[in-house]
């Protein structure tokens, strides 16, 4: 890490340029005579990081007002300043003890901010396998079941499939207390112990399946499309599994043929669905409801030193008519479907831009929440990076100006979300309409009419109330996934492009 001599700070609103009389740093040393003392060299510190942490965080952090060590007061001088980032000498004690609030479940950040880049656009180090972990009963083993293969994964050439179950790593049995470190620790490679059900009795088995991570896999969000007849109705199904920014072309393409085929309904299934980008989420409920460009589709609240600079054009985020042009895009006209109601299957592994969805849409047309209470995450973040003349705003087009020395990025929440009725009270979850767990028994192919999830829903829409029955024998009650372990999979992305920035003036060499 490049070391430096510290000089004055000064951190520029973002919503304005710094005035030309408004020079003075956040911190000033006071005034004294001048007295000719012996120059003394200065000392040299390495506190680059912790400076990018707290400048970003006493900036943009939404929680700033509540963090006794991240006040515009906290420290009296610069030379306070300077010691409090040297004493905090481990970047990520310092941020995670002392800079972030005690409620926030969804700050992350990584050392390298390639990681959280690729994150977002369903990049990842995988082998392809999504799966649920749950407890055995009432002990401390834990068994896992595959949720979906990915395409084109290691593990999509496997003999492995949704439904199946899993006891063990290496031969040795998951539990509480080890199914981290073999499940997601640095081992690449690693072999299942697989298992089965019989009269909701899990007991191993003697088949086992060895799968490898590979860098780089790319996820397609778009897993399912279909179109099911079911009586009198024709019912569109889409599932979508992560809001990533350039699916967006593909996604309108696929509504553009269910509306070609007359569809009905339509059952959007996000249960795996974590989050993503905020634009693209615009997107797909404009396409559920329509390309109503003045109606507010969701309003972004900021920390009081922010929300004092912005004004509607900033916080407010309207339904969309178009693909828009980011990440490949063709700004093409949506087609959208106008519909009255909408078949939403949501679940504990729902977050984000998922319930923005759900939440985005209320106000407008019936939203039928099926399957279990979502997260809970009405929050929005941005990835900042050490690049202090953008304000520290994650911009590709800046790579070449972000500090070489500090390649942290840093995505924290700076925003809630609420929708055009003001509703923005979620943090527990959005409860179903229509609860139903997923069913570990009988998980059921997706996309299939049978799935009991997908089921339920086209039984209410035809209604068929009491036709079959949903009855569960061993609910998905999730410890941890896949996905869930990892916490930046849970964001509500919004859009960097729209950021203004001001002068972020940090120490200078």
């Amino acid at each position: 890490m490049k070391k430096f001599f510290l000089s004055l700070l000064c951190l520029g609103l973002i919503a304005t340029s710094c005035n030309k009389n408004d020079d003075d740093p956040i911190i000033e040393e006071e005034e004294k005579e001048e007295i000719e003392t012996p120059v003394e060299e200065e000392e040299v510190v390495d506190i680059e990081v912790q400076n990018f942490l707290w400048q970003t965080l006493n900036l943009y952090y939404f929680w700033q007002g509540e963090v006794t060590d991240l006040a515009d007061d906290r420290f009296d001088t610069q030379a306070a300043y300077e010691a409090y980032l040297t004493e905090n000498d481990n970047p990520v004690d310092l941020l995670e003890n002392k800079l972030l609030f005690s409620e926030d479940r969804f700050t992350f950040y990584d050392e390298n901010y390639r990681e959280l880049v690729n994150s977002s656009a369903g990049v990842s180090k995988s082998n392809g396998l999504q799966f649920g972990l749950s407890l055995i009963g009432n002990t401390d083993d834990v068994f896992g079941y595959v949720e979906y293969i990915i395409k084109n994964s290691d593990a999509a050439g496997k003999d492995i499939k949704r439904g199946d179950v899993f006891i063990g790593v290496n031969g040795t049995r998951l539990n509480r207390d080890n199914y981290i470190s073999l499940l997601f620790g640095d081992n690449d490679t690693y072999t299942l112990n697989m298992a089965e059900i019989n009269n909701n009795t899990i007991s191993p088995t003697d088949k086992e399946v060895t799968l490898t991570k590979v860098e780089g896999l790319v996820e397609d969000p778009i897993h399912v499309t279909e179109i099911i007849t079911a009586g009198d109705r024709k019912i569109g199904y889409f599932m979508y599994n992560q809001f990533v920014s350039g699916t967006e072309d593909e996604m309108n393409a696929i509504f553009a043929d269910f509306k070609a085929q007359n569809i009905t309904d339509l059952v959007l299934d996000l249960r795996y669905n974590l989050g993503g980008r905020g634009s693209t989420a615009a997107v797909l409920a404009s396409l559920i409801y329509g390309t109503n460009t003045n109606d507010l589709f969701y309003r972004t609240r900021y920390n009081d030193k922010l929300q004092s600079q912005f004004d509607s054009s900033f916080t407010d985020n309207y339904f969309v008519g178009t693909t828009g042009t980011q990440d490949g895009n063709s700004d093409a006209a949506l087609t959208s479907l106008n519909l009255p109601q909408v078949y939403i299957i949501a679940t504990g592994s729902s977050a984000s831009a998922s319930e923005l969805v759900m939440v985005g849409l209320e106000p407008y047309i019936n939203v039928v929440h099926v399957g279990t209470t979502t997260i809970g995450k009405n929050q929005g973040s941005v990835l900042f990076v050490d690049d202090p003349e953008g304000g520290n705003v994650y911009d590709p087009e800046r790579e070449d100006q972000i500090n070489p020395n500090v390649q942290w990025g840093l995505q924290p929440i700076i925003s809630k979300v609420e929708n055009a009725s003001g509703f923005s009270d979620y943090s527990e979850g959005l409860n179903p309409d229509i609860e139903l767990d997923e069913d570990i028994t009988n998980l059921g192919i997706l996309g299939d009419a049978n799935e009991p999830l997908l089921a339920r829903a086209i039984q209410e829409i035809v209604g068929q109330g009491a036709k079959r029955n949903f009855e569960v024998q061993i609910p998905a009650n999730l410890i941890s996934s896949s996905k869930l372990h990892n916490p930046r999979n849970a964001t509500l992305l919004l859009n960097n492009g729209k950021m203004p920035t001001g002068d972020l003036l940090l120490p200078k060499e």
